[in-house]
């Protein structure tokens, strides 16, 4: 639980399709910087932002992906359980300049439960989980919220196979094509985009 810094201010700096970003240890980052590029880049693409969009990313970590996505949409929500991430997000969010990002602390599931029950609009979400990928409540949440397109990343197709089913058979479909995107060379693990859009 401890954390003693040897060296230096005790995170880490890197700049991502072109936005800078501060990662504290307990904050999680992508490790393999070129390829979470053209993970990001192609998720930009398959969101399709005009400008005009609310965008929800949820399981938002340190802000990367809202974060890239604020100049190309109206506004940001994100939300992440984890709060040494949030503060990052936040200080990132001010590194960059960006003032049409907010960042809530909160379970995804919760958080997705009360924006449906304000009946908040929202254009396009997107969703990088954990591994486990997404509980029943957030998923029916989604579906009840209605937002028009959602960029599902996922680092366990399995699971995100299995929400997608429940999305399929709620009033969504799959637009084109799942691409994997290998961040983890010489191992059996891949990310893997899928955009699902309602009908």
């Amino acid at each position: 639980e401890e954390q003693v810094v040897l060296y230096g201010e005790g995170t880490i700096r890197d700049a991502l399709c072109g936005c800078l970003f501060r990662i504290s240890p307990r904050s999680f980052y992508q490790i393999n910087h070129d390829q979470t590029e053209r993970l990001y880049t192609h998720a930009m693409e398959l969101a399709g932002l005009t400008g005009k969009e609310i965008v929800l990313d949820v399981y938002c970590g340190i802000g990367t992906i809202g974060l890239i996505a604020s100049s190309r949409c109206k506004e940001v929500l994100s939300v992440e359980s984890n709060v040494q991430a949030i503060h990052d997000a936040e200080h990132n969010a001010r590194l960059n300049q960006i003032t049409n990002v907010s960042f809530t602390a909160a379970d995804a599931g919760a958080y997705m439960s009360a924006l449906a029950e304000e009946q908040r609009p929202v254009d396009v979400v997107f969703l990088d989980p954990p591994r486990a990928g997404c509980d029943k409540r957030f998923l029916s949440s989604l579906v009840q919220l209605a937002p028009k397109k959602a960029v599902y990343i996922s680092c366990n197709p399995e699971t995100q196979l299995r929400d997608c089913k429940y999305l399929l058979k709620n009033g969504y479909r799959i637009e084109g094509s799942c691409q994997p995107v290998d961040l983890f060379p010489h191992t059996n693990h891949v990310e893997n985009v899928v955009t699902i859009s309602h009908i």
